[in-house]
């Protein structure tokens, strides 16, 4: 069965408050999808549903077919790959050992095997982190760790990439690298989905937009028709101009 998501209803409460409402929404195929929104508006709740890691929630999320809880964490994490926004270790692992987690579903976690090394090198030199593969995790720079911790999940070869901010810490070369290496896993198959706070980035390279406003689906389409002057005033309240980009994308102008 061809790799996707589909909820029905998914709903989440928070303290009494309502976090996200209602949500019904189907995301297959090998496509790049961004959700957006102002803060508070269940963004990351949402894709923490998808990853797996919210399970107590109203309706169901259904992967391949099978409900969210249903599936094994094992069994899912070889699917379903997710990039926290930050990661912090305790530990003195080197980024390499952390690229190396993410092979664990497929092994007992004792030894490495030629096909672990394999993926490890090949997510490093993608990501640009072999450079500092023998350096302390925690002595690397914010832009540093987010590009390790992407490498662990693309050593992790999923059908599906998950991400939360996956650019909030890098420098533009890196956000844009970033960006381009996620449309070639959409040209190799995998289904991505990264919640950012970038129009731009959304723009620029999503073939899909979701934009989430007080945990409802405000709007859900391409770019050029979720990002437009109309829904940056009534979702964000932020007046800005929409300008023609490559490909006839939208550009958010900001200011005068």
């Amino acid at each position: 069965m061809k790799q996707g998501f589909r909820l029905s209803a998914a709903g989440m409460r928070y303290n009494g408050a309502a976090v996200l409402q209602n949500v019904s929404l189907d995301i297959s195929g090998n496509r790049l999808v961004s959700i957006v929104g102002p803060n508070g508006a269940g963004k990351s709740t949402l894709l923490g549903i998808l990853a797996g890691l919210r399970r107590e929630f109203d309706g169901d999320c259904f992967y391949e077919g099978r409900s969210i809880r249903k599936w094994g964490r094992r069994e899912f994490a070889r699917r379903v790959s997710f990039v926290p926004q930050s990661l912090r270790l305790e530990f003195p692992f080197t980024a390499e050992q952390v690229v190396l987690m993410g092979r664990m579903p497929y092994g007992d976690g004792l030894f490495e095997s030629d096909e672990d090394r394999a993926a490890v090198d090949e997510a490093m030199a993608l990501t640009d982190t072999l450079a500092f593969r023998h350096r302390d995790f925690r002595s690397l720079s914010g832009g540093e760790r987010q590009r390790v911790v992407l490498a662990s999940a693309l050593a992790q070869k999923p059908a599906t990439l998950l991400l939360d901010e996956p650019t909030s810490f890098l420098d533009l070369k890196h956000q844009i690298s970033i960006y381009r290496i996620l449309r070639e896993q959409c040209r190799e198959g995998l289904l991505v989905i990264a919640v950012t706070h970038d129009l731009n980035l959304a723009a620029a390279f999503s073939d899909r937009v979701i934009v989430l406003n007080r945990g409802r689906v405000a709007i859900d389409s391409t770019p050029q028709e979720a990002i437009t002057r109309e829904s940056l005033k009534e979702v964000f309240a932020v007046d800005a101009r929409i300008e023609p980009g490559p490909e006839g994308r939208p550009w958010v102008v900001y200011g005068n």
